[in-house]
């Protein structure tokens, strides 16, 4: 009801389950469950009534307790974990039942007789670090727990805790006899795969937080469809579903998982589900040193489930290529050069490649040259040294323009011939086609890429441009806006608003292309090449003051230019290409 009171108090909250439950119940799911009911009518539930605890709920394998005091949850867990490793002490490991403890004090919602909030999710986190028969408790905890009872803490210092925003100080409660003992005998089972020369990631089973049982499968089918779309990315390397939901169930480390699955990157999640709402949180993770490189979160109804499963899909998609491209430049930067082999050289030629500046252009070209030295028949660089030279042309960088289109050309085709199914190396060759009047040829290609990857940013930033140099400019704008929505974080972007900027100058519609032209420059002040089409604009506007302003950055940065050169390098069509050179002529510029 609208105004209806929300009961909420200060609590301790205890989470626990089993460690390996999934890996026990496919042992033997009758010992299994004969055993725990044995641990819980004898020893679990008892404890937790001599400690003044109220069970809240029950799943298979775990539960959610509430303490008026910290005092009392850190007692009641020492006491069940104690007693667990005592049942344990002639089980051999692999059929041992040991739980897992995290304690949070925290406020908490309760409705229904269960309990939500903070205090309950950062218990759930700290219960998924703690190691098997071990206690884990957050630093609010530690201070109303110290002193108060004879028990020694391990600070764990700051942990990035799943789906909890800011990192949080964790500590250890160190256990002695049996259970100390119990912990320091659990195995680890770590292999060290050697990483792919690709970004690489798994996508990991979403945990469901609803309070609703049997809503795995909303988290299980987002998985499934996330997976699906970054496997249609060539330029990653993806582990299969069917490796990633061994992890269901399981606590994991970043660590540890990149090195079982030998991959660089993990994107985990969560599903919850509040009568007809849903909440989705999603988050990339560098697995070397557990950061959290990204995340995001989606709200929607039940009944549009569908849709909004396909809109996490495509954002996640179009997100994580730019989020993943710089972590795995600053991956490169980190390695001594005498490690460098192409795919570093590579990586850090990839910010130089982007920045659409001309001495930026030119450190990324050796860095390329320096990768293909290494790997001659390497696509990415072969490709992306044919973008750099197809920029020197474009933005009137070099003195003979139509030698860099031949050479940015025969680059491109070379990777093409290699790796004509990348949608990335298609989109590269597209645009190339595009700046040498090859427009049939740039839209089979471009088209063809989102075909492969309809998440491909870049490749719908180049359809708009294509559709700007045909006169198309609505249709230009469409897939301008959609680039800008798949990868809202794109350091590329300013390229966007400069298409969007184009588009209405192509439609004559000079103050909004003005607005945009500067909005790009906000994002990339560097960009001078941007001037050239701002004073165009403004003059068009015929808002002279400003016009002559941006031709003098124009003339400062290019002071030999002529629209001669202008409309040899640009590929807009005769008639825009026309105003534009009516539009400059007025602000002096020589033809």
């Amino acid at each position: 009801m609208p105004g209806e009171r929300v009961e909420r108090r200060l609590a301790a909250v205890l989470a626990a389950d089993v460690a390996g439950y999934s890996r026990l119940m496919g042992r033997d799911e009758e010992r299994t469950l004969a055993q725990l009911k044995s641990f819980r009518k004898t020893l679990v539930d008892p404890g937790i009534a001599a400690h003044r605890g109220r069970i809240v709920k029950t799943t298979g394998d775990g539960m959610l307790v509430e303490f008026a005091s910290a005092v009392d949850a850190a007692r009641c867990a020492v006491e069940v974990q104690h007693g667990m490793a005592l049942q344990n002490t002639d089980v051999p490991q692999e059929l041992r039942i040991e739980f897992r403890i995290g304690i949070h004090v925290g406020d908490i919602i309760i409705d229904d007789n269960d309990i939500f909030g903070d205090g309950v999710n950062i218990a759930a986190r700290l219960e998924g670090i703690a190691e098997p028969g071990g206690v884990c408790i957050s630093d609010d905890a530690h201070r109303q727990i110290r002193g108060k009872i004879d028990i020694a803490f391990d600070d764990l210092g700051e942990q990035n805790l799943k789906n909890i925003a800011e990192p949080m100080r964790a500590w250890h409660l160190r256990l002695t006899g049996e259970a100390a003992s119990a912990i320091r005998a659990t195995p680890t089972r770590v292999q060290n795969l050697t990483l792919p020369d690709k970004p690489s990631i798994v996508v990991l089973p979403f945990d469901n937080m609803s309070a609703e049982p049997g809503q795995d499968y909303l988290a299980d089918g987002i998985v499934e469809a996330i997976t699906a779309a970054l496997s249609c990315i060539r330029s990653f390397f993806v582990i299969a579903r069917t490796s990633a939901f061994t992890y269901k169930g399981r606590a994991t480390n970043a660590r540890d998982v990149g090195k079982e699955l030998g991959v660089a990157y993990l994107l985990e999640g969560s599903v919850q589900k509040a009568g007809n709402r849903l909440r989705i949180i999603v988050q990339l993770i560098e697995t070397e040193g557990g950061a959290h490189v990204w995340s995001s979160r989606f709200d929607g109804g039940i009944d549009e489930f569908f849709d909004l499963e396909d809109r996490i899909t495509e954002q996640v998609a179009g997100a994580l290529q730019p989020s993943i491209r710089v972590a795995e430049i600053e991956r490169s930067r980190r390695k001594r050069p005498q490690d460098l082999g192409s795919y570093d050289y590579t990586m850090r030629a990839m910010p130089h490649v982007w920045a659409l500046e001309k001495e930026e252009s030119a450190k990324a070209l050796e860095l390329l040259e320096q990768a293909l030295a290494i790997d001659p028949q390497y696509p990415l660089a072969l490709s992306l040294a044919g973008w750099c030279h197809a920029q020197r042309s474009v933005y009137n960088w070099a003195d003979d323009i139509a030698a860099s289109q031949a050479i940015a050309r025969s680059l491109a085709e070379r990777a093409a011939e290699m790796s004509g199914d990348d949608p990335f190396i298609l989109a590269v060759l597209g645009a190339i086609h595009t700046f040498v009047r090859n427009h049939g040829t740039a839209r089979v290609l471009l088209e063809r890429a989102v075909a492969l990857d309809p998440n491909a940013a870049w490749a719908w930033t180049r359809l708009g441009w294509l559709e700007a140099y045909a006169d198309r400019s609505e249709k230009a704008i469409v897939n301008f806006e959609r680039a800008l929505r798949l990868s809202p974080i794109d350091p590329m972007n300013f390229n966007n608003y400069v298409g969007i900027a184009s588009a209405h100058e192509v439609a004559q519609d000079y103050d909004q292309a003005a607005a945009f032209y500067r909005r790009a420059l906000e994002e990339r002040p560097n960009a001078s090449w941007i001037y050239r089409n701002l004073a165009s604009s403004l003059s068009g506007a015929g808002r002279v003051y400003e016009a002559k302003q941006a031709f003098a950055e124009v003339m400062r940065f290019y002071p030999d230019l002529t629209m001669s050169r202008i409309r040899e390098a640009m590929v807009f069509s005769p008639a825009v290409m026309e105003r534009m050179a009516a539009n400059l002529g007025k602000l002096g510029l020589p033809d």
